[in-house]
This record gives structure tokens, C-alpha cells and sequence, in this order.
């Protein structure tokens, strides 16, 4: 445990205490600086990945995309399926933002912004039968700073554009890159203030994890454990869970099915998975399994829950900056047969602003089509395991690491349960 993280198991009642010892929101000790060195870092890598792919602009409509390249914040689950704000950073010029009318000074002091514009919006909800002369505007618009600062690169990427857009730049003269690639591959690196604020971030879900834990009691439902968390990341300045996976009993088995109003029973495993979306936009991905009630495990509860331990130890131990991802499955553990049916997908993934590239399969699951890479230092990765046997409960569980010069650093320290 760190100093800032003032966790304590009494009678395997977990609480988790702010520095006042007092059960209120948490107050990020993160300094302004060190927040403009990682905004500086971030739009940095982003330039970075558009020189080597030779496009004049980057165009941008995710708002994970958005945060991260100007820490701009604003509706950002319904601008995710409501594409009414966008930026575009030019290879050697500004980087603009076209922000929600009436928003723009949600974006005071970011200094990433060199000009704010007010958003053209062409989606047939807000357009209708209007909707094409509103791209036509927008297409004009965005091909007239590409000219003006494109040095004649006609080459643009895109990280989501609907049809419309795309086939109005085309018809302006323009060459769509895909842009996913080029995002993902520029947030997969972190800088040191970036793991801070991750850390940060982590410091808040386990606060979350420690509430559901306290309230893990006979009677309680999934959906009342699960908003424990929601409290605790809203409360402290997070913003969303990207899951709503916590189930307890039967309903664990088989995984994904999301939260209900069933109540939990003594001894019964209680598993989930946090997604969770906190301060500065940076995602903690963990997992953790216990009984309701806080009673012992029964035998099977224990082996399945000493199983996926296993897996998750032996996945941490290998894992190397330097090792390709096909290293990585040849190396990883070998899940028994009578889990295979029961298994996870994959093996560990990236996460930053939100589970990111790349994914390893789970062994079983690794062929040809398997993407190929390489573990780097500056990743932050997720080694999973999900755990669980026909007619048992599952066990589901999840670390955070940093993948360092040497190895690698477990970024969270919520304890696993003792079998």
C-alpha cells in the first residue's frame, strides 16, 4: 500500500479513508504543472504520429480523442454518439477546435487550443432534410484550412467521420487516411505526469471498490453495489463506467451479464469489473472477486479464485518491454481444460483514456489473425483472468500495470483475497 492510498482490512471490512480520515470526496493532490506537461506530451505524440503517416491534418470527433489531445471536456457521452463537436490539429499550423455553440468557454486557459470555432453541425437530428447543405459548409471549411496550411499535402486522417463527410472531402480532392491507427498508437505511450494522473484516477476507483466492498452484505443488489462506485468517481471529480458488470451467484456464470436488481446472498461470489472513467478522462480497469457477507470461500469458490490468481501472477512475471505479442502468448499461462469453455477472450490489453490497443488474445484464442506488436516501456497494460467451471460461479479479476525499462509496476494495490 502507499502512503496515499491509506487502505486498511479489519476483519476483512475494507475501508478506504481520504487524508482527513473522513469518508468524503477525494481532492487530487496533482499540481497545474504538472497537468500542462502531460497536455503538452499528449498533442506532442499526436504530431509525432501524423509526421510519420505524411497527412496534413488530423481530424478528431472522438471526444476520448478530443480530451486527450486539448484535456477538453464537455457532454462527452453524448457528443460520443452525437457528432456535433470536432478539432482538427494542421501538420504546420494551428490546432483548432470547432466546439458546441454557446460551450466555447468551457475551453478557457487550455493551451493546446490555438483558435476556437463554433461547430457546424450536419447530423440529421439537429439538420434534417437540411443535413447536406450543413456539410457542404463544413467541408468548405475544413478544405480551406488544409489548403491554407497543408503545404499542398492533400492527405488528411479521420478518427470517425460519418459517410457524408468523408465523401464531401473526397469530392473536395482529398485522401482519407485512417485515423484509429494513428490515435491509438500515439496514447499507447504515457509520459511520467500522465501515469500520475493515472494513478490518481486508480486512487478513486479503489475508493469505489472499498464502498462496494463495505456494502457487500446479504440483501444488497447488484445495481445498489454497483452504484457505490458511480458515487465515489462522481463525488471526486470522474466522469463514467463504460461497463455495468457486477453480478453476484448464478449470475456470474456465464460473464457479461450486466447488473440487475437481484440480491446478493451470504457466501455468494460477488465479481466485477470497474471500466471506469475517472478524474483527467484516465481509465482504471480492475477486477475483483469476494464473497457476500464477507464469509470464507467454500472449496470451490477457493480453487477457482486460487485458479485465476495464478494466471494473473504468472502473466505479470513475463511480461518485458521488448517482447513481441506472439512472445507474450507462447509465454503466458495455460488456462486447464475444464475452464476453456468458461474462458476470457484475451489476456491483457492497453488502457489509458479508456481500454486502448493492443489486445492479446487469451492463448486459445491467439492465431493468425492476432494483431503482431511489441510490449514497450511507457504502456500501461491490463492482465485479465475470468475464471469459472461448469455449474460454478466466476471469478473475475484485473491489474493495472506500467510497463517500465526493466518489467514492469503494478499502478493499483487493492488486495486480493486471501485463499
Amino acid at each position: 500500500m502507499t502512503q496515499t492510498q491509506n487502505v486498511f482490512k479489519d476483519d476483512r471490512k475494507l475501508t478506504y479513508l481520504n487524508s482527513e480520515g473522513a469518508d468524503k470526496p477525494l481532492i487530487s493532490p496533482v499540481s497545474p504543472d504538472t497537468l500542462d506537461k502531460a497536455r503538452a506530451h499528449r498533442l506532442g505524440r499526436l504530431r509525432e504520429q501524423m509526421a510519420l503517416r505524411d497527412v496534413a491534418g488530423l481530424l478528431l470527433y472522438d471526444p476520448i480523442n478530443i480530451r486527450y489531445a486539448f484535456d477538453s471536456s464537455n457532454m462527452q457521452v453524448w457528443t460520443s454518439h452525437n457528432p456535433v463537436r470536432y478539432a482538427m490539429i494542421l501538420a504546420d499550423g494551428p490546432a483548432i477546435l470547432w466546439e458546441f455553440k454557446g460551450c466555447e468557454h468551457l475551453n478557457d486557459g487550455l493551451p493546446g487550443i490555438d483558435e476556437i470555432r463554433t461547430a457546424v453541425s450536419w447530423m440529421f437530428m439537429t439538420k434534417g432534410d437540411k443535413a447536406p447543405a450543413g456539410v457542404n459548409l463544413w467541408a468548405d471549411e475544413i478544405a480551406d484550412l488544409v489548403h491554407q496550411h497543408g503545404g499542398g499535402n492533400r492527405r488528411f486522417a479521420a478518427d470517425k467521420l460519418d459517410g457524408p463527410g468523408l465523401h464531401a472531402l473526397a469530392a473536395r480532392g482529398f485522401t482519407y487516411v485512417e485515423g484509429t491507427d494513428l490515435t491509438e498508437r500515439a496514447r499507447s505511450i504515457k509520459s511520467a505526469e500522465e501515469i500520475e494522473l493515472m494513478r490518481w484516477t486508480i486512487r478513486v476507483c479503489e475508493a469505489g471498490m472499498a464502498r462496494i466492498y463495505e456494502h457487500s452484505v446479504p440483501g444488497a443488489t447488484e445495481r445498489e453495489l454497483w452504484g457505490h462506485l458511480h458515487f465515489e468517481n462522481a463525488r471526486s471529480g470522474g466522469d463514467w463506467l463504460e461497463t455495468k458488470l457486477l453480478t453476484c451467484g448464478p449470475n456470474t456464470n456465464p460473464w457479461y451479464k450486466e447488473c440487475s436488481d437481484r440480491k446478493c446472498q451470504a457466501g455468494e461470489m460477488i465479481s466485477f469489473d470497474t471500466d471506469m472513467i475517472g478524474p483527467y478522462g484516465y481509465c482504471a480497469d480492475l477486477s475483483r472477486s469476494w464473497t457476500c457477507g464477507f464469509t470464507p470461500m467454500t472449496n470451490t469458490q477457493r480453487w477457482i479464485y486460487s485458479t485465476a490468481l495464478e494466471q494473473v501472477d504468472h502473466n505479470l512475471d513475463i511480461l518485458k518491454p521488448g517482447m513481441s505479442f506472439s512472445e507474450y502468448n507462447e509465454k503466458s499461462w495455460r488456462i486447464p481444460d475444464q475452464h476453456v469453455d468458461y474462458r476470457y477472450s484475451l489476456a491483457a490489453h492497453g488502457v489509458g483514456m479508456a481500454d486502448e490497443w493492443p489486445v492479446i488474445p487469451l492463448h486459445v484464442d491467439f492465431d493468425e489473425t492476432a494483431m503482431s506488436g511489441v510490449i514497450e516501456p511507457g504502456m500501461v497494460i491490463c492482465v485479465e483472468s475470468l475464471m469459472a467451471e461448469k455449474r460454478s460461479e466466476s471469478v473475475k479479476l484485473e491489474t493495472q500495470v506500467l510497463v517500465t525499462e526493466t518489467g514492469c509496476e503494478r499502478l493499483d494495490s487493492f488486495p486480493w483475497e486471501d485463499v
